[in-house]
């Protein structure tokens, strides 16, 4: 691999750092010599430690075996897990659009991003919903998804980080028919020929009939008429309380859901440790781990990293299946 992928520390303050150094020690050098950290260097040092780990940190530059790490410096960071600072809201917008600096010039192949905190970043002066906003904006991206993707079940939200009854405005035929789109796009540049997709109904039973709500019929039952009439092999709407087990007995390779919590509950119950966030619409490519900071375990070697090395061989893919002009 010529061009590297990289990761980005996430919260100096949560279990980023530690899930990083953990996954990356864990893969053949081959693997790891591709692969970058942006983030800070005494961070990683101190999660390291904490792990027991007997790869060096090293810089980009350096030769030899090692956890390769780009230094980016930010004044005021805590010098310690487990805290809220805005210092490190700082720090991790500074990583991310380093990363997207990176893959946007070409420098670099993909991002993987490691787990921020809303509250801190916010309180740092950059007001996004987390990484698929912001990294939208600094990619001047027209609209992003998230794709919540695992072995057995993969979903794709309409919207994510609004409140329930926002959602049920945004699920407009437009925006329904916008992500069948995208996620069709998308399985198909993943290998699927033909990408069966359902999508998800926003009401009970799909609202029977307009007995427990018209949005169904009025939004989405249009768009799915649409995206079929392009030739996509798609069904819906479908209830939401037997799609989600329909596909994760093999019948779709994709859930499009209405809302956050809606298509989060299934792919966690089933998928927790495995399931990696993938944003589509950007002209970046990105994924990550679907995991928070955990403040209260970062710095106590307790963060499991198995979600890390999922998110890191999804790269691997998203970089192989890149078309020739990209």
């Amino acid at each position: 691999m010529t061009k590297p992928i990289v990761v980005t520390m996430g919260d100096p303050s949560g279990v980023g750092a530690e899930v990083t150094v953990r996954a990356l020690a864990q893969l053949a050098p081959e693997w790891r010599a591709g692969i970058t950290v942006i983030g800070d260097s005494d961070t990683l040092e101190r999660a390291a430690k904490v792990s027991d780990l007997g790869l060096p940190i090293i810089a980009t530059d350096q030769p030899g075996d090692g956890i390769r790490v780009e230094h980016v410096a930010v004044d005021g960071l805590p010098g310690r897990f487990g805290v809220l600072d805005a210092a490190c809201g700082e720090a991790s917008y500074r990583y991310i659009a380093r990363a997207v600096e990176l893959c946007q010039s070409g420098a670099a192949s993909c991002i993987v991003t490691a787990p921020i905190n809303k509250e801190a970043l916010n309180a740092a002066g950059h007001h996004f919903d987390g990484h698929t906003g912001m990294l939208a904006h600094l990619t001047n991206a027209p609209s992003s998804w998230m794709l919540l993707a695992s072995e057995r079940l993969n979903v794709l939200h309409v919207s994510t980080h609004v409140a329930l009854r926002d959602a049920i405005t945004r699920a407009s035929t437009d925006r329904v028919l916008a992500t069948i789109r995208m996620g069709a796009r998308h399985l198909k540049r993943m290998g699927l020929a033909a990408p069966r997709i359902a999508v998800a109904g926003i009401n009970p039973h799909c609202g029977e009939n307009g007995l427990f709500g018209t949005e169904d019929d009025d939004a989405i039952r249009p768009a799915v008429a649409a995206a079929r009439s392009e030739g996509i092999q798609v069904e819906g709407p479908v209830s939401a309380d037997t799609v989600f087990y329909r596909a994760y007995q093999g019948a779709y390779d994709l859930v499009v859901a209405q809302y956050h919590d809606q298509g989060h509950i299934p792919i966690k119950l089933i998928a927790f440790d495995t399931a990696v966030n993938v944003s589509l619409g950007l002209p970046i490519d990105r994924c990550s781990v679907d995991h928070g900071t955990a403040f209260d375990i970062a710095g106590t070697g307790k963060a499991n990293h198995i979600n890390m090395i999922h998110a890191l061989a999804y790269a691997q893919r998203l970089v192989a299946a890149k078309s020739p002009s990209q």
